[in-house]
């Protein structure tokens, strides 16, 4: 149990020591981690550590150490011991102190009960504090979470109008290359009919012409012996 706090000592949050020590949040967790999985005492507001000047310089002695972590806080655990032990009889020592010379005039009586009041005063002060900066902190992280949530959602609803308006475009394109390939069969197509015409455009003139000889050379036949003939007669 926690006995080396001072009266109206500074508590310190998570955040608020990673900007002291000079680390990530993330760090300050994990160092805590590691000092309680040897033996260290944190005080903790349910499963939250709340952290003094003490447990900072712990935290900074795992930063700056050259050895293995879990060596440095087996040191630190038991520089935490005997700090914790001594405390323990200092208190004792007071009290006994304290205990046989308690004042006997009412007003210094009055005085000393005035002191303790404020002091408790001051203990629930702070108290009330850490509850306000976690109630806080809480706020902030669920707004946080809330914030990230509308963010994912922003993010996935822009992705998929994004696939969305790609698949268009490629549906668009398939079918502009449809239509084109369709007119480029027609086209040749065309084409073809347009050769096969010819090709027998060109045959018909073959066979006229050829027909035409044909004639020719019959009639050319029939007046070369008409003559001949026409010879014989005379």
């Amino acid at each position: 149990m926690r006995h080396d706090i001072q009266p109206n000592e500074q508590a310190f949050s998570t955040k608020e020591v990673a900007e002291a020590v000079g680390i990530a949040t993330p760090t300050v967790r994990k160092y805590g981690q590691i000092l309680e999985r040897n033996g260290y005492e944190f005080l903790k507001d349910g499963d939250r550590r709340i952290f003094v000047q003490s447990d900072i310089n712990s935290l900074i002695a795992l930063r700056d150490t050259d050895k293995p972590l879990d060596d440095t806080a087996k040191d630190l655990v038991a520089e935490q011991k005997e700090r914790l032990d001594g405390s323990g009889s200092t208190e004792v020592a007071i009290n006994d102190a304290y205990g046989s010379n308690l004042p006997q005039d009412p007003d210094q009586l009055k005085e000393v009960l005035l002191f303790v009041v404020n002091e408790l005063a001051a203990a629930r002060e702070m108290n009330m504090q850490l509850k306000n900066d976690m109630t806080q902190m809480k706020t902030s992280v669920a707004q946080l979470q809330q914030d990230h949530h509308v963010i994912s959602s922003s993010i996935g609803n822009s992705a998929q109008r994004t696939n969305a308006k790609i698949e268009r475009l490629l549906e668009q394109q398939n079918g502009h290359y449809e239509d084109l390939l369709q007119q480029e069969r027609e086209r040749s197509e065309l084409l073809q009919k347009e050769i096969q015409k010819m090709r027998e455009e060109q045959k018909n003139e073959w066979n006229s012409q050829s027909d035409f000889n044909k004639r020719l050379e019959e009639e050319i036949k029939n007046r070369k012996w008409g003559w001949l003939t026409a010879i014989f007669r005379k």
